[in-house]
């Protein structure tokens, strides 16, 4: 109490401090991008950052400007050039690096666009190190250079004969980021969303070409890798496109959702809406009063709805909080979107009754199996109730991924899945108890592959996870935004964590998809001496860090997560966590690529296993 006295009696007009514009966003970078990361997470602030510059280009291409976008990224340095009208010459600078400064605020020039609040840029330019921006305008060009917001060098216009347009050079600050890097796989679905959501849009990556045809049409085609109960249905209003499926082969609803091209990942107000339209449709049309989970288990959509001056919950436009079409208030969102569904799906029923057919078989499909499953979900959830008493498999912590802090953003969270008691004792007690959880296993998991969703019910292993990470509904409640299989590096432990894998992609695919699933790095090896201690993930990096530390240091070959100290672990699951994304590749089929790993054992198998055994037979050898 006195100490706060003290405070209190301190406080005076000395205190108040007044920042930058770029001081206070380096101090507060959550606020702008949401979390840093180091590139693992495709919500990783690297990616924000490169998100933001391609938002202002997208911006032209809607405004009628520019049908071509570039993007290079060489040594972390990222390039985005636009072929739209160039900012005007005279006010480069000041829409770089004044807050509040920009054409957004003016109707007349931007409808129904991304960017809103000028800020997007400014955030860019104060978290990289270097930040360039080259406006080409009436036959001049204008640059200026910036590091960390503060302008290093403006250059007087200058005569070009290039074509119009801006180009903007960043590299995102290590000291804010850390040692981060881009994952390819994670800034190539952004650009595909880019172009499924602008027809007629090209953007090329590293001289890699993203164009579509069909809009959100080829978005589903790409992203489904198993069976569909009936053709893709693709329908479209002045505002409103959606495409729409039914998975005869998954569960759950996964949705890709966007409001003027803007990825939604959270959903929103849009999202909802849609869900209660498809809903007040579908048993309109087949005049039968389905439950509502029967409609949407295995459902599959992508829509995109445009309207004016979108409010969403964050600086990072994650979730959609607007509930009207425009500022004036005329026409709600959902009443759009359940017009829309009336008349257009509607229509399409009534002239493709084979498609009719196939959506009514699947939904009575869900229903007998949601009937047959209620006995088992009542069962399961009292084992549940129980062994949250009596259990321990679960070292819960205080914050979780569905609460939100005051700016709208989503809490991050980590469970960490372990095998055995050792390796579940030393990370729980070198966790961060507000944000990492633990969930330990006992003995090796069911191959799953092939079975239905009965399993994850009666399977004590399967049921306590489910509901620890609280997404028996559906990805909306999920409690933690980072699930880590972390098992040991030796056969065992693979095998463990091919097992996991297995359960996430036979019955929650869309949280892989989501970039949700990682697998934890330790390391192999600890070389030290009496002065310094490298870890190390690979026989590389032991080389290195011998040569590095000379006279023969003490090397140690951890053989198992159980053998690294509690004190020693809290060095790999903190700020220096190394985690490998879990990704799907879009040219792998998720059924054959489980079929062959998980299902029987096949001839094709055999062989695979067999060359691969005597890769890494030599590779021991030379070492």
């Amino acid at each position: 109490m006195q100490r706060n006295l003290k405070i209190m009696e301190n406080y005076s007009e000395d205190s108040i401090v007044s920042l930058e514009w770029n001081e206070h966003i380096r101090l507060r970078p959550g606020m702008y991008i949401g979390k840093l990361g180091d590139g693992a997470s495709q919500d990783d602030g690297i990616y924000v950052l490169l998100k933001e510059i391609l938002d202002n280009a997208i911006d032209e291409y809607i405004s009628g400007f520019g049908k071509t976008i570039e993007v290079k990224i060489t040594d972390k340095l990222v390039t985005v050039r636009d072929y739209g009208r160039g900012i005007p010459t005279g006010k480069v600078v000041d829409c770089v690096s004044k807050i509040n400064t920009g054409a957004k605020y003016n109707a007349s020039v931007f409808q129904k666009v991304v960017g809103l609040n000028g800020v997007g840029t400014k955030a860019v330019n104060a978290l990289s190190s270097y930040f360039r921006i080259e406006s080409i305008r009436e036959e001049k060009s204008k640059v200026a250079e910036f590091e960390g917001g503060n302008l290093v060098k403006e250059y007087d216009p200058v005569p070009t004969a290039d074509r119009k347009g801006t180009v903007v050079k960043f590299t995102p600050d290590e000291k804010v980021f850390g040692n981060y890097r881009y994952i390819d796989e994670y800034i190539e679905r952004l650009l595909w969303n880019y172009v499924y959501l602008n027809k007629g849009l090209t953007i090329y990556y590293n001289g890699q070409k993203f164009f579509s045809e069909n809009g959100l049409l080829d978005l589903l085609t790409r992203n489904i890798d198993s069976p569909i109960c009936y053709p893709i249905i693709h329908l479209q209003d002045e505002d409103l496109e959606f495409a729409l499926t039914h998975s005869s082969s998954q569960y759950g609803e996964e949705y890709f959702s966007f409001v003027n091209g803007q990825h939604t990942t959270q959903g929103g107000t849009h999202q909802n809406a849609f869900r209660e339209a498809i809903n007040k449709t579908i048993r309109e049309f087949y005049k039968k009063d389905f439950d509502s989970s029967d409609i949407k288990t295995s459902i599959i959509v992508a829509l995109n709805i445009k309207i004016q001056e979108p409010v969403f919950e964050s600086q990072t436009k994650t979730k959609l909080g607007s509930q009207t079409m425009d500022p004036n208030g005329s026409l709600t969102i959902r009443n759009y979107i359940t017009d829309v569904l009336k008349k257009r799906l509607d229509n399409y029923l009534h002239m493709n009754p084979d498609t009719a057919e196939a959506l009514l078989r699947k939904i009575m499909q869900s229903e007998r199996e949601r009937k047959e499953l209620a006995s088992i979900k009542k069962t399961a959830r009292e084992r549940v109730k129980k062994a949250s008493l009596f259990n321990k498999k679960l070292r819960d912590c205080r914050i979780h991924y569905n609460e939100s802090n005051t700016n709208g953003l989503r809490l991050n969270s980590t469970l960490f899945i372990t095998e055995g008691d050792s390796a579940s004792g030393s990370i729980t007690k070198a966790r961060d108890v507000n944000t990492q959880a633990v969930f330990s296993l006992k003995g090796k998991p069911l191959n799953c592959y092939g079975l239905t969703k009965k399993v994850v019910y009666e399977n004590e292993e399967f049921n306590l996870l489910q509901a620890a990470l609280n997404i028996e509904d559906g990805m909306e409640n999920l409690r933690y935004n980072n699930i880590v299989v972390a098992t040991d590096a030796d056969v065992d432990g693979m095998h463990i964590r091919l097992l996991m894998l297995t359960f996430f992609l036979q019955f929650f695919p869309d949280l892989v998809r989501n970039g949700h699933l990682y697998i934890l790095q330790t390391p192999l090896f600890r070389v030290r001496n009496k002065q310094k201690t490298i870890y190390c993930y690979s026989e590389e990096e032991k080389i290195k860090a011998i040569s590095e530390l000379g006279s023969k240091p003490e090397i140690t070959r951890f053989k198992g997560l159980g053998e690294i100290s509690p004190d020693e672990f809290s060095n790999f699951i903190g700020q220096n966590i190394r985690l490998d994304p879990v990704i799907l590749k879009k040219d792998v089929s998720l059924n054959d690529m489980l079929s062959f790993y998980m299902g029987k054992n096949t001839p094709e198998r055999q062989i695979f296993i067999i060359d691969n055994l005597r890769v890494e037979l030599d590779i021991a050898e030379k070492d």
